[in-house]
Order: structure tokens, then C-alpha cells, then sequence
């Protein structure tokens, strides 16, 4: 009688790792090494913001949005309501619905797997998970990098957090490099054709329009805009790196 193969973790069958499976997982775990390590920041910034160290702890646990936490803190530093705050933070953070759109076919999770893969969709987990050529390695490079992220991101806000005024002004440490540099990383092999380096250039100059005169959030779901509108307009041209290839 034949035997089920065993079960490997979130319910995937588990299967010796090739080597594209190993790479993503590196990859993902690289990222949120760099990543994890800018909460530090985020937890010293929101304690000097006036946020408790419980309620600066929540915002990473729960929210688990950096650019949306940096906003909401931002306009609690400067004085704004805490309506103003919300909307801010929640405009930034609705290019994670954009994220879902294009994870959530690649990942094909259901019921409790599908709420944690929402929880952990964010930048990075995305731009690992997109970058890889096969369904094996999207999943492990997804995974790795968004449970990386969401535990070394909250250790290090509540590290940030206890430390408080101690650590001085923690953007000097070049932490918030670190994490754009990992980014870019990631996102720089996929701008080698012509077209998305025209869509990337049209995003940025866009971007770089917007942000002097429209509010925390609006530059960078416009920049999103222009890459489905090119998209919509040139569909015909098959975008690189597309899994499965």
C-alpha cells in the first residue's frame, strides 16, 4: 500500500529543496533580516512621538506596515488628530490590496492560510515572492520572507521601543538605507527590458510630481496606477520574470 507523502509547513507537500526553492528562501530570509532590523527605528521614533511602548508594540503587531507606521506616527509627532493619522496610514497602506492581487493566485491558499499570507503581504514578501520562476520557489520565498519580517520586525520595535531616547536619533544608523538597499536589490534584476524601465522611469517622475503637493500615500498609489495602465495598454508584452517560465 502506498503512502502519503509527508506534509511540509502551511500544508505544502514537502519535497527535497532544489535549488531555486533554496535560493528564494535565502533571498527571503536576507530581506527581512535588513528589513527586521529598521524596526528598531520605528519603535525609538514612536516612543519619542508620545506612543507607549504597548501601543507602539500593537502598531507592529497588528498593522505590520512600515510606511503606513511612519506615517501614522509622523502626523503624531506633528501634532496632528488621530483621525488625520488613520487616513494617512490607511491611504498608504492600500497598495497592499494591489500586493494581494498579484500574490494571491500564486500562493493558492485557503481558509486559515489565507489570512496569514493577507497578514504577510507587504513589500518585501511580495517583491521575493514575484521575482522567483517557479510555484515551489514563490511559496518558499514568500513565506520566508513575510514570517522573517513579522517576527524580526516586531522584536526590534519593542527593542526600539524599550530603548526609547537612549538610541538618539536612530535614522542615523543608516537602518532606513539598509532596508531601501534590500529592496532595490530585489527589484533591480526585473528592470532589465526596455519596458520596465520605461514603466519604472514613468513611476518615478510621476512620484517625484506628486509628492511635494498631494498627501502620504497618493505618490506611490500613483505610481502603482502607471504600471496598470501600461498594463491595460500594452498587454500583449510578456512581463519578465513571470513565474512558471
Amino acid at each position: 500500500m502506498s503512502r502519503e507523502p509527508p506534509h511540509g509547513f502551511l500544508g505544502h507537500v514537502k519535497r527535497p529543496s532544489s535549488p531555486g526553492v533554496t535560493a528564494a528562501a535565502r533571498q527571503g530570509m536576507s530581506v527581512a533580516v535588513a528589513t527586521g532590523l529598521y524596526g528598531i527605528s520605528f519603535g525609538a521614533l514612536a516612543v519619542v512621538a508620545g506612543l507607549s511602548v504597548a501601543q507602539t508594540a500593537a502598531l507592529s503587531l497588528l498593522l505590520f506596515s512600515g510606511g503606513s507606521q511612519f506615517a501614522l506616527i509622523g502626523v503624531v509627532a506633528a501634532g496632528g488628530s488621530p483621525v488625520a493619522a488613520v487616513a494617512t496610514s490607511t491611504l498608504l497602506g492600500a497598495r497592499n490590496m494591489l500586493y494581494g492581487a498579484v500574490v494571491a493566485p500564486l500562493l493558492s491558499v485557503q481558509g486559515w492560510r489565507r489570512a496569514a499570507a493577507a497578514q504577510l503581504t507587504i513589500d518585501e514578501s511580495t517583491a521575493v515572492a514575484v521575482g522567483q520562476r517557479t510555484p515551489e520557489a514563490v511559496r518558499a520565498g514568500f513565506w520566508t520572507a513575510g514570517i522573517g519580517v513579522f517576527v524580526l520586525w516586531n522584536v526590534f520595535t519593542l527593542v526600539g521601543a524599550l530603548a526609547g531616547d537612549a538610541l538618539g536619533d536612530p535614522r542615523a544608523w543608516g537602518l532606513d538605507a539598509a532596508a531601501g538597499a534590500a529592496f532595490l536589490a530585489l527589484v533591480w534584476p526585473r528592470l532589465a527590458a526596455r519596458r520596465a524601465q520605461a514603466v519604472a522611469g514613468l513611476a518615478v517622475v510621476v512620484t517625484l510630481a506628486l509628492v511635494p503637493v498631494t498627501p502620504a500615500g497618493i505618490p506611490v498609489l500613483a505610481a502603482a496606477a502607471v504600471a496598470i495602465v501600461v498594463g491595460l495598454v500594452a498587454p500583449s508584452a510578456a512581463a519578465t520574470g513571470k513565474v512558471g517560465r
